[in-house]
């Protein structure tokens, strides 16, 4: 009897946030964050979308709604005008930056579906920022190849966020570290990876979580030894590490 009630207690305890990927070992803090800094501030937009968006069935690949909040607020920060998102999903997290930006601020926004970005367009549309995006369907790599051929795109991004296959997060940023200005940022999500990182070989892994974890300790490390960029690793959502190009 006493499990079962403790059981409940704990099921009761645990936050409402869609695809949860908080890091932090409290659900009752994180609950705490969404309910007293977060959910107050969210735009209605925003909460449309994320109510939207838990109701796909593949919900766990949504942007965090503190992680939303932060990204939303780091536009605003540096003045970013020219932006680029590469793994739009429902576009929670691109609501968040075209929101932020100016109202001639622009996003190249990057996505293989284009099914899951139109369940958020309707949002996108009424929130009035529709005309700030250029959605492109497909493949990344192409597009970002043809982009550094072109001298006049070296440089020209100020904010560029990355959460797509993890297994390519080197092949981004070999290529964006071209594309973003001296002084501007590109974030990389889930490098924290479900706390994944830290898991000793022989962990109880779910299959995609151990496939993807040994891309994004690549990833870490070789950001960490990249003399173009300083960094800051952050355990917001799943992770996000901010790298500032500084040459």
């Amino acid at each position: 009897m006493a499990a079962n009630v403790e059981q409940k207690q704990n099921e009761a305890g645990r936050h409402q946030e869609v695809g949860h990927k908080s890091l932090l070992q409290s659900d009752a803090l994180y609950q705490y964050i969404l309910e007293t800094s977060v959910y107050p501030r969210e735009p209605e937009p925003m909460k449309e979308l994320r109510e939207i968006t838990a109701k796909h069935p593949w919900n766990i690949m949504t942007t965090s709604a503190d992680e939303g909040q932060f990204l939303n607020m780091l536009i605003k920060l540096i003045n970013a005008k020219n932006t680029m998102e590469i793994g739009v999903y429902t576009g929670y997290s691109l609501l968040a930056t075209a929101l932020a930006l100016p109202e001639d601020g622009k996003i190249l926004a990057m996505d293989i579906n284009r099914e899951n970005y139109e369940l958020g367009l309707p949002v996108i549309e009424k929130a009035g920022v529709a005309h700030k995006i250029d959605f492109r369907e497909g493949p990344a790599l192409p597009v970002l190849d043809l982009m550094v051929e072109d001298e006049k795109n070296h440089g020209a991004y100020d904010f560029i966020f990355v959460d797509a296959d993890k297994d390519n997060y080197i092949n981004y940023h070999k290529r964006l570290i071209e594309l973003v200005k001296v002084g501007g940022l590109i974030g990389y999500d889930n490098t924290l990876w479900n706390g994944s990182v830290v898991a000793p070989p022989d962990a109880p892994l779910r299959k995609y979580v151990r496939y993807y974890r040994d891309f994004v300790l690549e990833l870490n490390k070789a950001l960490a030894a990249d003399p173009r960029i300083e960094i800051c690793m952050l355990p917001v959502g799943d992770g996000i590490t901010l790298c500032r190009r500084i040459k």
